[in-house]
């Protein structure tokens, strides 16, 4: 088994070791790479969030007047509370083969070794630059993502492929699903339980809906659409959470849940939400409605993405073929910012990097040396690829 580079192993130690929960800022991080790169005399472009707490990082190595290849990671990573870590999440710990750590596989090992190869990009005559696109708030609603397309959108030169790496033991994957969530309140009207005729039971009504969402999600599963290459084949609703009510003799006046769609690339999720809508407004709210005209429910979308769908003759299918010796594309039910890229900015783009998806979020996430010495592998050929040596690119 080939052994990953020193320069990779300590960049992923650099980077799992500065904490980056999406709830605090990654600013100590994007600043710490953005120093590093200059050391090196590439400048970055710096596009933070609102607050100005958070930012992306977006940096080109080589010719600066043509389209190049993206290397896309998040720099957040989910929050450790409550878990059972056998080591400190934010130390990396090797162990029988294995880098514990939290993001070591969602996804901050890609982006270490993307940063661990500048030297190495910058050190050829590059034909097609090299782009570095680094992101915050991907766990919360590829929030940052959406911010850097719109300043991308507006440079002089668009890049001709992207690459995002989160964790697919390196295959390729050209599809993926969308998702869209969204929270519902439900306002009811508050009396004691014992004259139920005089109120409107918001958890009842929230509950109505919740189970009207879950017929949809049956026929889903009935009916299709199918795609046999998703684990499930098929558009999937799901209510994660519920809250509402005081008391039990209380006839509770709110009620709020959230839920979401995942839905294959062909489906029409809007379609869908505007039945579990309609059924709100014309089956549950008269109801409501007739006790007091305030009662009722509204709908508040709190995140979406959409889904990836490249196809197989694309370029950068081909290359990303070539750079990982794979024979077929995959697809995957998880989302990702590649949707982001390839539908709003026009990029053509899929996923690949090191690890596995079945690490991320969970307590004593790991990645394996060999999937990190795998991407470097990648890494090798598309040096070659991009300073020409191996013939044209097929994108």
């Amino acid at each position: 088994m080939a052994k990953p580079s020193k320069a990779s192993l300590d960049m992923i130690r650099q980077l799992v070791e500065m904490p980056t929960v999406s709830r605090d800022s990654n600013l100590d991080l994007i600043h710490w790479i953005r120093d590093h790169l200059k050391g090196m005399g590439v400048e970055s472009t710096l596009v933070h969030d609102a607050t100005g707490k958070k930012a992306n990082l977006y940096a080109t190595l080589g010719p600066q007047d043509r389209p190049g290849i993206v290397l896309s990671g998040h720099t957040d990573v989910v929050p450790v509370d409550g878990q059972d870590w056998h080591t400190d999440p934010f130390r990396l710990t090797e162990k029988d083969g294995l880098l514990y750590g939290r993001g070591t596989s969602d996804m901050k090992s890609f982006v270490a070794i993307a940063l661990a190869y500048a030297p190495q990009f910058l050190a050829q005559p590059l034909q097609t630059p090299i782009h570095y696109a680094f992101t915050y708030d991907e766990e919360v609603g590829c929030l940052g993502a959406k911010r850097l397309i719109e300043v991308l959108k507006e440079m002089p030169v668009t890049p001709k492929a992207c690459i995002v790496g989160e964790p697919t033991g390196m295959q390729v994957i050209g599809q993926h699903k969308g998702k869209k969530s969204w929270r519902v309140d439900v306002r009811g009207f508050e009396c004691h339980s014992s004259l139920t005729h005089l109120g409107a039971n918001a958890v009842e009504a929230a509950a109505e809906l919740i189970a009207f969402i879950k017929a949809l999600a049956r026929k889903k599963k009935a009916e299709g659409p199918f795609d046999a290459e998703f684990a499930p084949p098929h558009t999937s609703l799901h209510t994660g959470t519920v809250q509402g009510g005081t008391a039990l003799n209380i006839v509770p006046k709110d009620c709020s849940f959230l839920w979401e769609i995942r839905y294959l690339p062909q489906d029409d999720v809007d379609a869908l939400y505007d039945e579990v809508v309609a059924y709100a407004r014309d089956r549950l709210e008269p109801e409501l409605k007739a006790v007091d005209p305030a009662c009722g429910f509204s709908f508040t979308q709190i995140s979406g993405f959409p889904g990836l769908a490249t196809p197989d003759s694309a370029g950068v299918i081909e290359l990303a073929k070539v750079l990982t010796g794979a024979n077929r594309v995959s697809k995957v039910s998880f989302g990702t910012e590649a949707g982001l890229f390839s539908q709003e900015a026009g990029i053509p783009t899929i996923v690949c990097g090191p690890g596995s998806i079945e690490q991320a979020h969970k307590p004593n996430e790991f990645i394996a040396l060999d999937q990190i010495a795998q991407c470097e592998a990648f890494m090798d050929r598309l040096l070659e690829r991009v300073r020409g040596k191996a013939g044209p690119l097929p994108v």
